[in-house]
């Protein structure tokens, strides 16, 4: 039985392509990306004791093994921080860090007044669960009539997970979807994750569920939009963490050509809707 630790480690050594780090491009290998003799002798490991960690027979590598795997697989900042977490837990050293209380849905002032500050752009402010806690009237602007804020309490995975329309409104469907689903398996709260797993999993079947036992973060990629009025819209996204109390997250979309510039300025000519906190 694997671990979450272990499907992390083979799932980042599937996705490297060997010529990245420097070795040859082998044929016939039996799976995809870097082999595990290679990554074992990177990280100065032998290849039967990454074989345990993988398979989840070893669940209690030491922090300098994982540094090391860390270093062998180049993560970056944000992946070495989720191995930690994802050895923690594999040790049984924590548990997932979730409070059992329901996640915060309250805005603090200071951030809506953070929000307020970044009109007439385009941002949101989300908890790990999807909810949409506050938007900017450019969020809304780029959001209105597709379905997603029209009911009494938005949620973003709810609307990707269970709305026809999302596969032809998102561009790139299984990258958000990827985004949604490791959000979710990092909720604050393993009872609201749980009950709006059971809530959804009906509905969306394997395209949820299958994605849950995903622990590799997807990759950070621009956001592509089929807007029904200003067609393609692609963004760069900036996510800025709040405190640990909030677990919440203040997500910024910024144009990622002049095409999407342009369309916005024409969609900010109709009438103005102001900056709106979700009840």
């Amino acid at each position: 039985m694997g671990t979450p630790l272990g499907d992390f480690i083979r799932a980042k050594r599937d996705s490297i392509q060997p010529e990245s780090f420097g070795l040859p491009d082998r044929r016939r290998r039996r799976s995809p990306g870097l082999r595990r003799s290679d990554l074992a002798q990177r990280a100065g490991v032998s290849v039967e004791y990454l074989t345990r960690i993988e398979q989840g027979r070893d669940r209690n590598p030491s922090l300098a093994v994982v540094n090391a795997l860390a270093d062998a697989l180049s993560l970056d900042a944000a992946e070495r921080a989720h191995l930690r977490l994802l050895a923690k837990i594999t040790s049984g050293a924590c548990v997932i860090e979730r409070p059992p209380s329901p996640p915060n849905r309250q805005v603090r002032p200071t951030v809506h007044d953070t929000l307020q500050l970044l009109e007439p752009g385009v941002a949101f402010l989300t908890n790990r669960l999807g909810d949409l806690l506050a938007y900017t009237s450019g969020f809304e602007l780029v959001m209105r009539g597709i379905g997603l804020l029209e009911t009494e309490r938005p949620n973003l995975t709810r609307y990707v997970f269970t709305e026809p329309y999302a596969k032809t409104f998102f561009a790139d469907w299984d990258q958000v979807a990827d985004e949604q689903a490791f959000d979710l398996w990092r909720g604050p709260s393993v009872a609201q994750f749980q009950q709006l797993v059971a809530e959804l999993a009906h509905v969306a079947g394997t395209e949820l569920t299958r994605r849950l036992d995903h622990h590799l973060p997807p990759p950070q990629v621009p956001l592509r939009l089929n807007h029904p009025i200003a067609h393609e819209l692609r963004w760069q996204r900036e996510r800025l963490e709040l405190p640990v109390t909030d677990a919440q997250e203040l997500v910024v979309l910024l144009p990622a050509d002049e095409a999407t510039a342009l369309a916005m300025d024409r969609l900010r000519r109709q009438p103005h809707h102001t900056l709106r906190a979700v009840p």
